[in-house]
């Protein structure tokens, strides 16, 4: 067994205390991650979630910036596309499927000013975008991401 097949084996939370920041996770760790957490999100979220696409980038586009009126890349951790789910109709068929897009540069960075476990900052992140998603308020992400 390869050196990359046994890293992947080992649980999320042994590699959270090996983790040092000489060492910046990849982005393919950063969807391992946040697909993690993704499948250990209570149903009916983690079954509602299967055809939404998860896409891990270094920086935030120029044009989705000045969107958001963000002028700075590291200031943008990730973002949900699409249609909320209590906003979807018949008129939105045939749309792009939703997407939640994590942006890996700025998420080393508040990994690095923060400090604080880099697995939690990315289920964090990705729960945030996930709200975004069926359409909850600040305070019920936070209680989704107490359940995690």
């Amino acid at each position: 067994m390869g050196k990359l097949a046994a890293r992947r084996i080992a649980p999320l939370w042994r590699q959270a205390m090996t983790r040092r920041f000489d060492h910046p996770p990849s982005a393919e760790e950063i969807e391992e991650i946040a697909r993690d957490a993704m499948c250990h999100l209570p149903d009916p979220f983690a079954s509602h979630l299967r055809h939404v696409v998860l896409q891990v980038d270094e920086y935030a586009d120029a044009a989705l910036l000045n969107e958001m009126g963000i002028e700075h890349p590291l200031d943008l951790t990730g973002v949900y596309e699409g249609i909320p789910i209590g906003q979807r109709s018949v008129d939105t068929s045939g749309t792009l499927p939703d997407r939640i897009r994590l942006f890996r540069q700025a998420i080393l960075a508040e990994w690095c000013e923060e400090g604080e476990r880099f697995e939690h900052l990315v289920r964090h992140i990705l729960i945030h975008e996930v709200g975004h998603h069926f359409g909850l308020s600040d305070e019920d992400m936070h209680a989704l991401e107490a359940q995690q």
